[in-house]
């Protein structure tokens, strides 16, 4: 009962209390199941009767055993609820990416085109660059002269660098624009807020996962990354549940494997005595009820016979 709880402040107090209440019904309910199979009785009467403390039994392993075992595979269910807290916090984080992308799918392009422009400025303004050095220092190239010294080539070619770097400063400006109102946005929408779990978060979160989490990660241990049923802890999870089980249905195959014993036959002669002294209290109250029943009818027909006497004297 307290791995059921667990997690709960109060785990410890209600795990007693349903505990004690739990331990107390099925006590009495076997009790009386058990000790009210009829021994004198046919054997396939006899199973009938231990029918429903079969089943009950059944039950109870079930529910027993699924506690032992979230406790018994606690490491490996705690992995998996890792797995899936992540991969549900990723899933999460993506759609919303998606919606924002499609929310501002203009704005987003346009970011991208201007970026794109300006990479591209950026990479052609570093070659131009480059060539004017090459003219200045004397450097020969097909699209160089060759000739040391700032002449009017490297001075045009200078002009036409400045007049690109300005282009180049306005589209970084317009640039660090859009990136300021997406950034915006996305903190609007919740996206910088939306982040993959820590491993100190995960612990956490595990660490007080409800009963319904852990119990679905114990049916998912089964199962293998890949979607194959993993056999081992399959039985392994099975068998414990049989074990539990078999403890519950014990008492009642042990009565019925059992032959007749003193108690079996004291309990007979008890249930004989009982039957015959309600027989006998019947056949007394019976003839009590006749001899009133005659005693009624006698006084009735002797005060009505006096009655007719006394109309007979009168009229004489």
């Amino acid at each position: 009962m307290y791995f059921v709880f667990k997690g709960d402040s109060g785990a410890v107090f209600f795990a007693v209390l349903f505990g004690l209440i739990w331990g107390l019904a099925i006590f009495n309910m076997d009790r009386y199941i058990v000790s009210s199979i009829n021994k004198s009785a046919s054997t396939s009467r006899q199973v009938w009767q231990a029918t429903p403390r079969i089943l009950l039994a059944i039950m109870i392993g079930i529910v027993i055993s699924r506690p032992l075992e979230l406790k018994i595979f606690d490491k490996e269910i705690k992995e998996r609820l890792k797995v899936s807290y992540l991969n549900n916090q990723r899933s999460r984080v993506d759609t919303l990416n998606a919606a924002f992308g499609n929310k501002y799918k203009i704005e987003l392009a346009k970011l991208e085109d201007v970026k794109a422009q300006r990479d591209s400025m950026a990479s052609g303004i570093k070659n131009e660059r480059q060539k004017l050095n090459f003219e200045i220092f004397g450097n020969k190239t097909t699209e160089t002269s060759g000739i040391m010294g700032y002449g009017p080539y490297a001075k045009r070619k200078e002009a036409e660098l400045k007049q690109r770097e300005q282009t180049l400063d306005t589209l970084s400006s317009d640039l660090r624009k859009l990136e300021n109102f997406v950034a915006e946005r996305k903190r609007f929408d919740g996206l910088m807020t939306e982040k993959l779990y820590t491993s100190k978060e995960l612990d956490s979160l595990t660490s007080v996962a409800g009963f319904a989490d852990r119990n679905w990660a114990l049916g998912q241990l089964s199962y293998r990354p890949d979607g194959k049923r993993d056999l081992n802890t399959s039985l392994a999870v099975t068998f414990i549940g049989l074990l539990f089980i078999f403890f519950e249905c014990l008492p009642v195959f042990v009565k019925l494997m059992s032959s007749r014993g003193p108690y079996d036959k004291s309990v007979e002669n008890i249930e004989t005595a009982q039957v015959y002294e309600s027989d006998k209290d019947k056949d007394f109250e019976v003839t009590v009820i006749d001899g009133v029943h005659d005693t009624r009818t006698a006084t009735e027909i002797t005060r009505r016979k006096n009655r007719l006497n006394s109309i007979q004297e009168k009229d004489i």
